[in-house]
């Protein structure tokens, strides 16, 4: 063998030997004042036959959550070209300032839930310049409606837009960029979080886009390929030593938006029974999912489930979720 070439396996043997001591070795010591919030989607509310104002209800006043992630799906707020129809979302917001609640509001094309990309009928007959434009007039509109809420503590502009998942109308890299450049002309007090898969990227790339980073933490989901459920293989410290990294190279913090916390299996959560959700999403991996995340040594966590926990109490007088959840913030 080549001399070169044996010394250039070992470098990578080295460089790889490196890789996996500083991801995947040690121990992160959790934050000492943890940030739990949890995620709003009226979509995925009525997908499950629930009613998304009651749910939300619920949600801040029984679970008394205190920090709330609302995703705007275009399709909702503009059934027709130029018409806005913001009265759902007014009331979300104006129920969380009575309550003291803190908001992100998730704006864009692809927002959180299922298709993610979430485009109104008349939009998609239009060329992908056009259907540009009337998202970036989309955001204007919503950014001044709610710029001087006093509850608002910051944007998420799209959802993991360089992560390839749902079906995308198009692909442009840039269009992010022009997104942020409206949301902060409009309101320059807010941060801008933009965010990315927790497991499948080191979040360099949002990271040069965003005020703040936001990622997810799955640690079992539904694999078409294998046709099985898949565990992550990562320790929790592989996130808080890529939060480290983030925090030296770009000085920027990372919070969890999304942390799993209801079922991912072969089918949407509204075609799968009882029997199906509780073998994907147990109350035993609900625990075992909180303590995980503590242990990445993460600040902030924004649980991916509220709407299930309410659908299983309400649906399957199953309370179990909802209530475990409830010790969070009582």
């Amino acid at each position: 063998m080549n001399k070169y070439i044996l010394w250039i396996l070992v470098l990578l043997l080295v460089l790889l030997i490196a890789f996996f001591l500083f991801f995947f070795t040690g121990k992160k010591a959790s934050a000492e004042n943890i940030t739990w919030g949890v995620n709003f989607s009226p979509k995925q509310a009525n997908d499950l036959g629930l009613d998304p104002k009651e749910t939300f209800l619920s949600i801040i006043n029984d679970l008394k959550a205190d920090h709330i992630k609302i995703a705007i799906h275009w399709d909702l707020i503009e059934k027709q070209q130029n018409i806005f129809d913001m009265e759902d979302f007014d009331f979300y917001m104006g129920e969380a300032e009575k309550k003291g609640v803190n908001v992100i509001l998730a704006i864009g094309v692809k927002t959180p839930r299922w298709p993610e990309y979430h485009v109104p009928l008349w939009a998609t007959y239009l060329s992908k310049d056009e259907q540009q434009n009337e998202i970036l007039e989309m955001l204007a509109f919503v950014v001044n409606r709610y710029k001087d809420s006093p509850n608002l503590i910051a944007w998420q502009v799209e959802n993991e837009p360089f992560f390839n998942y749902g079906k995308a109308p198009w692909k442009d890299g840039s269009f992010i960029k022009k997104e942020i450049d409206v949301v902060k002309n409009i309101d320059n007090k807010h941060d801008i979080i933009v965010t990315d898969s927790g497991e499948m990227s080191f979040w360099f790339r949002v990271a040069k886009l965003g005020d703040i980073v936001g990622i997810t933490i799955y640690t079992k989901v539904w694999s078409d390929p294998i046709k099985d459920d898949f565990y992550y293989p990562f320790p929790a410290v592989f996130y808080g030593k890529k939060a480290d990294l983030i925090r030296l190279l770009f000085n920027k913090n990372v919070w969890c938006l999304e942390l799993q916390a209801e079922p991912w299996g072969k089918n949407l959560i509204q075609h799968s029974d009882l029997k199906n959700m509780l073998e994907s999403m147990s109350l035993e991996r609900f625990k075992y999912n909180i303590e995980y995340a503590k242990s990445t040594g993460l600040n902030t966590f924004y649980f991916w489930g509220a709407e299930w926990w309410y659908y299983m109490k309400e649906k399957y007088n199953e309370p179990s979720f909802f209530d475990e959840a409830k010790k969070i913030w009582n």
